[in-house]
């Protein structure tokens, strides 16, 4: 999950981005609004993470401009105790949710993990589909019912696809929601990633569109009789040869 924290106070961005880094979120961080706006109008975030006491354009008026110009990208302010008026505009104008500062670090996760999940439709915690569930809290992850192990950068790309099943995603788009600022990404790391992925989860759940991306197949397709099979092969499914989900 890729964040964007726009927070100008040295000592706490730096805890926020060093404390969110360990818990497996991907942070770039800016110091001003300025900077805020245009990493959102221009970079591709899960969510964002938005003082409100910037300095050269303030939280209030990023958000209003981003809302404005059509951008839907979740975002959670930061907000001083006595900031009530503040926290209520913000809502008011596009804001998912607010943290008050001092910022309690597990919290913040909780609330970022809800907000992204609300983004997308889902109602529970965990995420389940084509017989994988995956906890984004514990970053555990299970398939056909046994536990299976992930390094950070495939929960990361399986979190990505899970949320949006069926859909494919682009081999820029899912790097652009697992790499942050500075981080080397090689030609084909995504292949790399997804090959590993099918490996511990079964070829059939990560789908692969020729010249497009990939995708979670929410559903695995029955296999299909081949052309001129008997009644009796079809009702059986023998030997069908088919293919159902491509793989790399």
């Amino acid at each position: 999950m890729r964040l964007l924290l726009a927070e100008d106070d040295q000592l706490l961005g730096d805890g926020l981005r060093a404390g969110l880094r360990a818990l497996g979120f991907q942070v770039d961080w800016v110091r001003d609004g300025v900077a805020a706006e245009r990493e959102l109008l221009n970079q591709t975030y899960t969510a964002a993470i938005l003082d409100l006491g910037l300095p050269r354009v303030d939280g209030i008026d990023v958000l209003q401009s981003l809302r404005n110009r059509g951008v839907a990208t979740p975002v959670l302010v930061l907000t001083a105790r006595d900031g009530v008026p503040q926290r209520i505009q913000a809502l008011d104008i596009g804001a998912d949710d607010y943290v008050v500062k001092p910022v309690d670090l597990h919290e913040l996760a909780a609330r970022l993990r809800a907000l992204v999940r609300r983004s997308h439709g889902q109602a529970q915690d965990r995420l389940s589909s084509n017989g994988v569930d995956l906890q984004p809290a514990s970053r555990e992850v299970w398939a056909d019912g046994e536990a299976v192990k992930l390094s950070s950068r495939e929960f990361s790309l399986l979190h990505v696809l899970m949320l949006r099943p069926g859909r494919v995603l682009t081999r820029e788009q899912l790097e652009n929601h697992l790499y942050g600022w500075g981080e080397e990404v090689g030609s084909n790391t995504i292949e790399v990633h997804v090959h590993h992925l099918r490996r511990k989860l079964g070829s059939h759940r990560i789908r692969t569109v020729r010249g497009v991306g990939y995708a979670f197949a929410a559903s695995t397709p029955a296999p299909q009789p081949e052309a001129g099979a008997t009644g009796a092969e079809a009702e059986s499914g023998a030997d069908t040869g088919s293919v159902p989900l491509a793989a790399s």
